[in-house]
């Protein structure tokens, strides 16, 4: 619905508009300007990433993984992650590439999705962690696999 209300609003306007489509962003910029610190109130929202760097930290106590019982090659959700530096990439390259009247949608991600199981080993390996996880029944409505087709903006 916001997609169809800036296609509208891009009708009547001479602004330079591109929407960029995105999933699981993480990691942090060389200078930490960006990244994986969200306020308390939002740690238990379900950002797998910022909570494996928060207990390879000692912030928490552990992670809670979210189903085990999905048809992935491990039972649990596969997502197409991106680093959040790449993120800022697409943007710089997308305003550069923005031209009235004529608005770009892309997808941005790998194309790839990983397991949260894979993430959860990748981040107690890059931080010399052992991180206590606990697996939890899955969320409703948790889709199995969700990654991106980023062939558009590659191009």
């Amino acid at each position: 619905m916001a997609e169809d209300m800036i296609m509208d609003f891009s009708k009547n306007s001479d602004m330079a508009i591109m929407i960029l489509r995105y999933f699981n962003v993480i990691g942090s910029d060389p200078e930490r300007r960006l990244g994986e610190a969200p306020r308390l109130e939002l740690r238990d929202q379900g950002r797998i990433s910022g909570a494996c760097f928060d207990a390879a930290r000692d912030i928490i106590p552990g992670i809670k993984v979210k189903g085990t019982d999905y048809k992935t090659h491990d039972g649990t959700c596969i997502r197409d992650y991106i680093d959040v530096t790449d993120l800022v990439d697409a943007h710089i390259k997308a305003l550069q590439h923005a031209k009235p009247r004529n608005v770009g949608i892309y997808n941005v991600g790998t194309g790839k999705g990983r397991s949260v199981k894979e993430f959860v080993e990748a981040c107690k390996k890059a931080m010399r962690a052992d991180i206590k996880v606990d697996y939890i029944p899955r969320r409703p409505g948790d889709y199995a696999e969700v990654f991106s087709d980023p062939s558009k903006i590659r191009q």
